[in-house]
Protein backbone atom coordinates (compact mmCIF):
# COMPACT_ATOMS: atom_id res chain seq x y z
CA UNK A 1 0.00 0.00 0.00
CA UNK A 2 1.32 3.46 -0.85
CA UNK A 3 1.59 6.24 1.70
CA UNK A 4 -1.98 7.09 2.63
CA UNK A 5 -3.24 10.20 4.34
CA UNK A 6 -3.48 10.17 8.13
CA UNK A 7 -6.83 10.71 9.72
CA UNK A 8 -5.96 13.88 11.56
CA UNK A 9 -4.45 17.20 10.60
CA UNK A 10 -5.17 17.15 6.87
CA UNK A 11 -4.66 20.54 5.24
CA UNK A 12 -6.56 21.65 2.17
CA UNK A 13 -3.63 20.90 -0.15
CA UNK A 14 -3.16 17.43 1.30
CA UNK A 15 -6.86 16.70 0.95
CA UNK A 16 -6.84 17.81 -2.70
CA UNK A 17 -3.85 15.57 -3.40
CA UNK A 18 -5.59 12.63 -1.74
CA UNK A 19 -8.80 13.22 -3.70
CA UNK A 20 -6.79 13.58 -6.93
CA UNK A 21 -5.06 10.20 -6.37
CA UNK A 22 -8.39 8.67 -5.40
CA UNK A 23 -10.10 9.87 -8.60
CA UNK A 24 -7.15 8.74 -10.74
CA UNK A 25 -7.43 5.24 -9.28
CA UNK A 26 -11.13 5.06 -10.18
CA UNK A 27 -10.68 6.44 -13.70
CA UNK A 28 -8.01 3.81 -14.39
CA UNK A 29 -10.52 0.97 -13.97
CA UNK A 30 -11.01 -0.51 -17.48
CA UNK A 31 -14.49 -1.96 -16.93
CA UNK A 32 -17.44 -1.02 -14.76
CA UNK A 33 -17.58 -4.52 -13.26
CA UNK A 34 -14.20 -3.98 -11.62
CA UNK A 35 -15.21 -0.66 -10.07
CA UNK A 36 -16.38 -1.91 -6.61
CA UNK A 37 -13.05 -3.63 -5.92
CA UNK A 38 -11.05 -0.64 -7.22
CA UNK A 39 -13.18 1.80 -5.20
CA UNK A 40 -12.73 -0.16 -1.99
CA UNK A 41 -8.96 -0.47 -2.54
CA UNK A 42 -8.70 3.29 -3.22
CA UNK A 43 -10.61 4.07 -0.01
CA UNK A 44 -8.27 1.86 2.04
CA UNK A 45 -5.26 3.48 0.35
CA UNK A 46 -6.42 7.04 1.07
CA UNK A 47 -7.84 6.52 4.56
CA UNK A 48 -5.09 5.00 6.58
CA UNK A 49 -4.92 3.22 8.98
CA UNK A 50 -7.51 1.22 6.98
CA UNK A 51 -5.92 -2.03 5.76
CA UNK A 52 -9.04 -4.07 5.00
CA UNK A 53 -12.62 -3.46 4.01
CA UNK A 54 -15.91 -4.75 2.65
CA UNK A 55 -18.09 -2.91 0.14
CA UNK A 56 -21.86 -3.45 0.08
CA UNK A 57 -23.73 -2.39 -3.07
CA UNK A 58 -27.44 -1.65 -3.15
CA UNK A 59 -29.26 -4.04 -5.48
CA UNK A 60 -32.86 -3.03 -6.28
CA UNK A 61 -33.79 -6.58 -7.30
CA UNK A 62 -32.60 -7.91 -3.95
CA UNK A 63 -34.20 -4.93 -2.16
CA UNK A 64 -31.12 -4.52 0.00
CA UNK A 65 -27.33 -4.42 0.13
CA UNK A 66 -25.20 -7.32 -1.09
CA UNK A 67 -21.43 -7.79 -0.76
CA UNK A 68 -19.65 -6.59 -3.92
CA UNK A 69 -15.93 -6.41 -3.01
CA UNK A 70 -13.49 -7.29 -0.25
CA UNK A 71 -9.96 -6.05 0.47
CA UNK A 72 -7.51 -7.48 2.98
CA UNK A 73 -7.60 -10.53 5.18
CA UNK A 74 -11.36 -10.67 5.69
CA UNK A 75 -12.03 -13.93 3.91
CA UNK A 76 -14.17 -14.42 0.77
CA UNK A 77 -17.20 -12.38 -0.17
CA UNK A 78 -20.27 -12.93 1.96
CA UNK A 79 -22.70 -14.73 -0.36
CA UNK A 80 -26.40 -15.29 0.11
CA UNK A 81 -26.79 -12.41 2.62
CA UNK A 82 -28.82 -9.26 1.97
CA UNK A 83 -28.62 -6.46 4.53
CA UNK A 84 -31.17 -3.73 5.07
CA UNK A 85 -30.15 -0.11 5.58
CA UNK A 86 -30.28 -0.20 9.39
CA UNK A 87 -28.11 -3.31 9.41
CA UNK A 88 -25.48 -2.30 6.87
CA UNK A 89 -25.00 1.12 8.49
CA UNK A 90 -25.00 -0.40 11.99
CA UNK A 91 -27.25 2.53 12.85
CA UNK A 92 -30.70 3.98 12.46
CA UNK A 93 -31.70 7.06 10.41
CA UNK A 94 -30.73 9.86 10.00
CA UNK A 95 -27.17 8.44 10.22
CA UNK A 96 -27.62 6.58 6.90
CA UNK A 97 -26.37 9.58 4.90
CA UNK A 98 -23.12 10.21 6.79
CA UNK A 99 -19.94 8.47 7.85
CA UNK A 100 -19.85 6.74 11.20
CA UNK A 101 -16.71 6.10 13.22
CA UNK A 102 -16.74 3.35 15.82
CA UNK A 103 -13.81 4.18 18.08
CA UNK A 104 -13.65 0.86 19.91
CA UNK A 105 -14.53 -2.78 19.66
CA UNK A 106 -17.25 -2.25 22.22
CA UNK A 107 -18.84 0.53 20.19
CA UNK A 108 -18.71 -1.50 16.98
CA UNK A 109 -20.14 -4.53 18.72
CA UNK A 110 -22.93 -2.39 20.11
CA UNK A 111 -23.72 -1.11 16.62
CA UNK A 112 -23.60 -4.64 15.20
CA UNK A 113 -26.29 -5.64 17.67
CA UNK A 114 -28.78 -4.19 15.17
CA UNK A 115 -28.06 -7.13 12.89
CA UNK A 116 -30.46 -10.04 12.94
CA UNK A 117 -29.08 -13.26 14.49
CA UNK A 118 -28.68 -15.12 11.18
CA UNK A 119 -26.86 -12.12 9.67
CA UNK A 120 -24.50 -11.85 12.63
CA UNK A 121 -23.67 -15.51 12.16
CA UNK A 122 -23.04 -15.09 8.43
CA UNK A 123 -20.81 -12.04 9.01
CA UNK A 124 -18.86 -13.44 11.94
CA UNK A 125 -15.71 -13.87 9.84
CA UNK A 126 -15.81 -10.14 9.00
CA UNK A 127 -16.75 -8.75 12.42
CA UNK A 128 -13.98 -10.62 14.22
CA UNK A 129 -12.69 -9.23 17.48
CA UNK A 130 -9.13 -8.80 16.16
CA UNK A 131 -10.39 -6.49 13.40
CA UNK A 132 -12.67 -4.58 15.76
CA UNK A 133 -9.94 -3.80 18.30
CA UNK A 134 -9.29 -0.53 16.47
CA UNK A 135 -12.96 0.06 15.67
CA UNK A 136 -14.29 0.53 12.15
CA UNK A 137 -15.28 3.24 9.69
CA UNK A 138 -18.67 3.07 7.95
CA UNK A 139 -19.03 5.20 4.78
CA UNK A 140 -22.13 6.04 2.75
CA UNK A 141 -21.64 5.96 -1.05
CA UNK A 142 -24.28 8.35 -2.41
CA UNK A 143 -25.31 10.15 -5.58
CA UNK A 144 -28.28 12.56 -5.84
CA UNK A 145 -29.39 11.63 -2.32
CA UNK A 146 -29.54 7.96 -3.32
CA UNK A 147 -27.48 5.50 -1.29
CA UNK A 148 -25.72 3.26 -3.84
CA UNK A 149 -23.42 1.45 -1.46
CA UNK A 150 -21.79 1.27 1.94
CA UNK A 151 -18.10 0.68 2.75
CA UNK A 152 -16.82 -0.88 5.96
CA UNK A 153 -13.15 -0.11 6.66
CA UNK A 154 -11.00 -1.79 9.32
CA UNK A 155 -7.59 -1.02 10.81
CA UNK A 156 -5.22 -3.83 11.69
CA UNK A 157 -4.11 -4.43 15.27
CA UNK A 158 -1.07 -2.34 16.15
CA UNK A 159 -2.07 0.49 13.80
CA UNK A 160 -3.43 3.85 15.00
CA UNK A 161 -7.17 3.78 15.58
CA UNK A 162 -9.69 5.72 13.50
CA UNK A 163 -10.33 9.21 14.83
CA UNK A 164 -13.61 11.09 14.82
CA UNK A 165 -11.95 13.96 12.91
CA UNK A 166 -11.43 11.59 9.97
CA UNK A 167 -15.16 11.24 9.31
CA UNK A 168 -15.80 14.48 7.31
CA UNK A 169 -12.87 13.92 4.91
CA UNK A 170 -13.67 10.22 4.59
CA UNK A 171 -17.24 11.07 3.63
CA UNK A 172 -15.96 13.50 0.96
CA UNK A 173 -14.07 10.62 -0.64
CA UNK A 174 -17.12 8.40 -0.26
CA UNK A 175 -19.23 10.96 -2.15
CA UNK A 176 -16.75 10.85 -5.04
CA UNK A 177 -16.96 7.05 -4.90
CA UNK A 178 -20.75 7.25 -4.99
CA UNK A 179 -20.58 9.39 -8.13
CA UNK A 180 -18.29 6.78 -9.72
CA UNK A 181 -20.77 4.01 -8.86
CA UNK A 182 -23.59 6.10 -10.32
CA UNK A 183 -21.60 6.67 -13.53
CA UNK A 184 -20.97 2.92 -13.83
CA UNK A 185 -24.63 2.08 -13.30
CA UNK A 186 -25.70 4.61 -15.93
CA UNK A 187 -23.17 3.18 -18.40
CA UNK A 188 -24.50 -0.32 -17.81
CA UNK A 189 -28.08 0.88 -18.23
CA UNK A 190 -27.19 2.65 -21.49
CA UNK A 191 -25.54 -0.50 -22.87
CA UNK A 192 -28.37 -2.79 -21.81
CA UNK A 193 -30.94 -1.86 -24.51
CA UNK A 194 -28.47 -2.65 -27.30
CA UNK A 195 -27.46 -5.96 -25.77
CA UNK A 196 -31.09 -6.81 -24.99
CA UNK A 197 -32.10 -6.01 -28.56
CA UNK A 198 -29.26 -8.15 -29.92
CA UNK A 199 -30.18 -11.04 -27.62
CA UNK A 200 -33.84 -10.73 -28.62
CA UNK A 201 -32.94 -10.82 -32.31
CA UNK A 202 -30.78 -13.93 -31.81
CA UNK A 203 -33.56 -15.59 -29.82
CA UNK A 204 -36.12 -14.81 -32.55
CA UNK A 205 -33.86 -16.20 -35.25
CA UNK A 206 -33.24 -19.33 -33.17
CA UNK A 207 -36.96 -19.86 -32.57
CA UNK A 208 -37.67 -19.45 -36.28
CA UNK A 209 -35.01 -22.03 -37.16
CA UNK A 210 -36.26 -24.36 -34.44
CA UNK A 211 -39.87 -24.13 -35.62
CA UNK A 212 -38.71 -24.97 -39.14
CA UNK A 213 -36.74 -27.99 -37.93
CA UNK A 214 -39.68 -29.28 -35.89
CA UNK A 215 -42.03 -28.81 -38.82
CA UNK A 216 -39.92 -31.03 -41.09
CA UNK A 217 -40.43 -34.34 -39.22
CA UNK A 218 -44.04 -33.43 -38.45
CA UNK A 219 -44.70 -32.95 -42.16
CA UNK A 220 -43.17 -36.34 -42.94
CA UNK A 221 -45.17 -38.06 -40.22
CA UNK A 222 -48.39 -36.41 -41.31
CA UNK A 223 -47.80 -37.21 -44.98
CA UNK A 224 -47.13 -40.93 -44.57
CA UNK A 225 -49.86 -41.37 -41.94
CA UNK A 226 -52.38 -39.71 -44.26
CA UNK A 227 -51.26 -41.94 -47.13
CA UNK A 228 -51.80 -45.06 -45.04
CA UNK A 229 -55.33 -43.90 -44.16
CA UNK A 230 -56.43 -43.36 -47.75
CA UNK A 231 -59.30 -45.74 -48.53
CA UNK A 232 -58.71 -45.63 -52.29
CA UNK A 233 -55.02 -46.53 -52.02
CA UNK A 234 -53.92 -50.13 -51.90
CA UNK A 235 -50.48 -50.34 -50.31
CA UNK A 236 -48.50 -53.56 -50.27
CA UNK A 237 -47.21 -54.97 -47.01
CA UNK A 238 -43.67 -53.86 -47.91
CA UNK A 239 -44.86 -50.33 -48.70
CA UNK A 240 -46.82 -50.13 -45.46
CA UNK A 241 -43.78 -51.29 -43.52
CA UNK A 242 -41.61 -48.72 -45.30
CA UNK A 243 -44.06 -45.92 -44.46
CA UNK A 244 -44.27 -47.00 -40.81
CA UNK A 245 -40.48 -47.23 -40.60
CA UNK A 246 -40.15 -43.66 -41.86
CA UNK A 247 -42.82 -42.46 -39.41
CA UNK A 248 -41.01 -44.21 -36.56
CA UNK A 249 -37.69 -42.65 -37.58
CA UNK A 250 -39.15 -39.14 -37.78
CA UNK A 251 -40.80 -39.63 -34.39
CA UNK A 252 -37.35 -40.43 -32.97
CA UNK A 253 -35.99 -37.26 -34.63
CA UNK A 254 -38.80 -35.18 -33.18
CA UNK A 255 -38.33 -36.69 -29.74
CA UNK A 256 -34.59 -35.94 -29.85
CA UNK A 257 -35.22 -32.30 -30.84
CA UNK A 258 -37.74 -31.79 -28.05
CA UNK A 259 -35.32 -33.41 -25.62
CA UNK A 260 -32.58 -30.98 -26.65
CA UNK A 261 -34.89 -28.01 -26.12
CA UNK A 262 -35.90 -29.28 -22.67
CA UNK A 263 -32.30 -30.01 -21.68
CA UNK A 264 -31.29 -26.54 -22.84
CA UNK A 265 -33.97 -25.05 -20.59
CA UNK A 266 -32.71 -27.15 -17.66
CA UNK A 267 -29.17 -25.89 -18.28
CA UNK A 268 -30.32 -22.26 -18.36
CA UNK A 269 -32.03 -22.67 -14.98
CA UNK A 270 -29.20 -24.71 -13.45
CA UNK A 271 -31.29 -27.86 -13.05
CA UNK A 272 -29.46 -30.30 -15.33
CA UNK A 273 -29.46 -33.44 -13.22
CA UNK A 274 -26.44 -35.76 -12.98
CA UNK A 275 -26.86 -39.09 -11.17
CA UNK A 276 -23.49 -40.76 -10.65
CA UNK A 277 -22.96 -44.51 -10.62
CA UNK A 278 -20.25 -46.92 -11.81
CA UNK A 279 -20.22 -47.02 -15.62
CA UNK A 280 -18.42 -49.27 -18.09
CA UNK A 281 -17.95 -46.78 -20.89
CA UNK A 282 -16.70 -49.26 -23.57
CA UNK A 283 -19.91 -51.30 -23.20
CA UNK A 284 -22.03 -48.13 -23.33
CA UNK A 285 -20.18 -46.93 -26.42
CA UNK A 286 -20.73 -50.28 -28.15
CA UNK A 287 -24.49 -50.09 -27.50
CA UNK A 288 -24.75 -46.56 -28.91
CA UNK A 289 -22.54 -47.45 -31.89
CA UNK A 290 -24.80 -50.40 -32.74
CA UNK A 291 -27.89 -48.18 -32.54
CA UNK A 292 -26.42 -45.59 -34.91
CA UNK A 293 -25.04 -48.26 -37.25
CA UNK A 294 -28.53 -49.70 -37.75
CA UNK A 295 -29.67 -46.33 -39.10
CA UNK A 296 -27.02 -45.92 -41.80
CA UNK A 297 -25.66 -48.09 -44.57
CA UNK A 298 -23.20 -45.48 -45.90
CA UNK A 299 -21.04 -45.43 -42.79
CA UNK A 300 -18.98 -48.02 -40.98
CA UNK A 301 -18.75 -47.42 -37.24
CA UNK A 302 -15.83 -48.91 -35.30
CA UNK A 303 -15.06 -48.64 -31.58
CA UNK A 304 -11.58 -49.03 -30.12
CA UNK A 305 -11.15 -49.15 -26.34
CA UNK A 306 -8.19 -50.67 -24.46
CA UNK A 307 -8.84 -53.78 -22.40
CA UNK A 308 -7.79 -52.03 -19.16
CA UNK A 309 -10.24 -49.13 -19.61
CA UNK A 310 -11.28 -48.17 -16.06
CA UNK A 311 -14.71 -48.10 -14.50
CA UNK A 312 -16.01 -44.51 -14.27
CA UNK A 313 -18.24 -42.73 -11.79
CA UNK A 314 -20.71 -41.02 -14.14
CA UNK A 315 -24.32 -40.73 -15.26
CA UNK A 316 -24.85 -43.52 -17.83
CA UNK A 317 -27.98 -41.93 -19.31
CA UNK A 318 -26.26 -38.60 -19.84
CA UNK A 319 -23.07 -40.19 -21.23
CA UNK A 320 -25.19 -42.17 -23.65
CA UNK A 321 -26.71 -38.84 -24.72
CA UNK A 322 -23.21 -37.37 -25.24
CA UNK A 323 -22.10 -40.29 -27.38
CA UNK A 324 -25.32 -40.29 -29.38
CA UNK A 325 -25.13 -36.56 -30.10
CA UNK A 326 -21.52 -36.76 -31.27
CA UNK A 327 -22.10 -39.85 -33.42
CA UNK A 328 -25.23 -38.33 -34.97
CA UNK A 329 -23.20 -35.24 -35.90
CA UNK A 330 -20.47 -37.43 -37.39
CA UNK A 331 -23.08 -39.13 -39.59
CA UNK A 332 -24.82 -35.88 -40.60
CA UNK A 333 -21.61 -34.12 -41.56
CA UNK A 334 -20.22 -37.02 -43.60
CA UNK A 335 -23.02 -37.33 -46.19
CA UNK A 336 -20.77 -39.34 -48.48
CA UNK A 337 -20.35 -42.05 -45.89
CA UNK A 338 -17.02 -43.39 -44.70
CA UNK A 339 -15.40 -44.68 -41.54
CA UNK A 340 -16.36 -43.32 -38.09
CA UNK A 341 -14.06 -44.39 -35.26
CA UNK A 342 -14.85 -43.99 -31.58
CA UNK A 343 -11.71 -44.47 -29.51
CA UNK A 344 -10.93 -44.41 -25.78
CA UNK A 345 -7.66 -43.33 -24.18
CA UNK A 346 -6.69 -43.77 -20.53
CA UNK A 347 -4.67 -41.02 -18.85
CA UNK A 348 -3.52 -40.74 -15.20
CA UNK A 349 -6.26 -38.32 -14.11
CA UNK A 350 -8.98 -38.90 -16.70
CA UNK A 351 -10.08 -40.73 -19.82
CA UNK A 352 -10.51 -39.18 -23.25
CA UNK A 353 -13.02 -40.40 -25.82
CA UNK A 354 -12.67 -39.30 -29.45
CA UNK A 355 -15.04 -39.67 -32.41
CA UNK A 356 -13.40 -39.21 -35.81
CA UNK A 357 -15.23 -39.05 -39.14
CA UNK A 358 -14.22 -38.63 -42.78
CA UNK A 359 -16.76 -35.91 -43.50
CA UNK A 360 -16.80 -32.41 -44.88
CA UNK A 361 -14.87 -30.91 -41.96
CA UNK A 362 -15.25 -27.59 -40.17
CA UNK A 363 -13.72 -24.24 -41.10
CA UNK A 364 -11.23 -22.84 -38.53
CA UNK A 365 -13.46 -19.83 -37.78
CA UNK A 366 -16.34 -22.19 -36.90
CA UNK A 367 -14.38 -24.20 -34.31
CA UNK A 368 -14.56 -21.45 -31.68
CA UNK A 369 -18.39 -21.04 -31.58
CA UNK A 370 -18.97 -24.74 -32.30
CA UNK A 371 -20.40 -25.42 -28.82
CA UNK A 372 -22.40 -22.18 -28.54
CA UNK A 373 -26.17 -22.43 -28.34
CA UNK A 374 -27.99 -22.31 -31.69
CA UNK A 375 -24.75 -22.25 -33.70
CA UNK A 376 -24.96 -24.41 -36.83
CA UNK A 377 -21.97 -25.36 -38.97
CA UNK A 378 -22.71 -24.59 -42.59
CA UNK A 379 -22.30 -27.48 -44.97
CA UNK A 380 -19.62 -26.72 -47.62
CA UNK A 381 -21.81 -28.55 -50.14
CA UNK A 382 -24.65 -26.10 -49.54
CA UNK A 383 -27.05 -28.83 -48.48
CA UNK A 384 -29.36 -28.50 -45.49
CA UNK A 385 -28.22 -30.26 -42.33
CA UNK A 386 -31.13 -30.89 -39.94
CA UNK A 387 -30.87 -30.04 -36.27
CA UNK A 388 -31.75 -27.51 -33.56
CA UNK A 389 -28.28 -26.12 -32.88
CA UNK A 390 -28.64 -27.33 -29.28
CA UNK A 391 -27.09 -30.80 -29.44
CA UNK A 392 -23.45 -29.82 -28.92
CA UNK A 393 -24.18 -27.10 -26.29
CA UNK A 394 -26.15 -29.68 -24.28
CA UNK A 395 -23.31 -32.17 -24.81
CA UNK A 396 -20.79 -29.65 -23.50
CA UNK A 397 -22.93 -28.93 -20.42
CA UNK A 398 -23.18 -32.65 -19.62
CA UNK A 399 -19.43 -33.18 -20.01
CA UNK A 400 -18.62 -30.14 -17.86
CA UNK A 401 -21.12 -31.28 -15.23
CA UNK A 402 -19.00 -34.44 -14.95
CA UNK A 403 -15.89 -32.31 -14.44
CA UNK A 404 -14.56 -32.92 -17.96
CA UNK A 405 -14.15 -30.80 -21.08
CA UNK A 406 -14.93 -31.11 -24.79
CA UNK A 407 -13.09 -29.84 -27.86
CA UNK A 408 -12.78 -30.43 -31.61
CA UNK A 409 -10.11 -30.69 -34.30
CA UNK A 410 -10.97 -30.46 -37.98
CA UNK A 411 -9.81 -29.64 -41.50
CA UNK A 412 -12.12 -28.77 -44.35
CA UNK A 413 -12.67 -31.74 -46.61
CA UNK A 414 -10.70 -34.08 -44.35
CA UNK A 415 -13.08 -34.84 -41.51
CA UNK A 416 -13.59 -33.84 -37.90
CA UNK A 417 -12.60 -35.37 -34.56
CA UNK A 418 -14.51 -34.48 -31.38
CA UNK A 419 -12.90 -35.21 -28.02
CA UNK A 420 -14.34 -35.24 -24.51
CA UNK A 421 -12.79 -36.16 -21.18
CA UNK A 422 -14.23 -37.66 -18.01
CA UNK A 423 -12.24 -37.58 -14.72
CA UNK A 424 -11.23 -40.89 -13.20
CA UNK A 425 -12.55 -41.61 -9.71
CA UNK A 426 -11.33 -44.54 -7.63
CA UNK A 427 -14.69 -44.59 -5.86
CA UNK A 428 -16.11 -46.13 -9.02
CA UNK A 429 -14.13 -49.30 -8.40
CA UNK A 430 -16.07 -52.04 -6.60
CA UNK A 431 -14.54 -53.48 -3.43
CA UNK A 432 -11.72 -55.86 -4.17
CA UNK A 433 -11.29 -54.72 -7.80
Amino acid sequence: MSDGMPNQGLGCEAQLQAISRFCAALIAVPATRGLPAALLAALCDALRPATAGLLWRFEPEARGFVAAAVVGDLGPLVSGVTLQAGDVFLAEPPDWQTASVWLSAEAAASGAAALRPEQRTALAHVLRADWLEQGMLVLSLRADDRVLGVAWLFAAAGQPAFAAEAAPFAQRLAEVGGLALDRAQRAEAAAQPASTQQAGRARSEALAALSHELRTPLTTIKGYATALLLDEAQWSADEQREFLTLIDRECDTLQAMIGEVLDSALIDTGHLGIELEPVRLPRLAREVTDEVQRQTTLHRLVDDFPADFPLLLADPRRLRQVLRNILDNAVKYSPGGGLIVIRGEVRPADVVVSVADQGVGIAPEDLIPLFDKYFRVKSPTGGHVPGTGLGLPVTRAIVEAHGGRIWAESKLGRGTTLFFSVPRDDRALPDGD
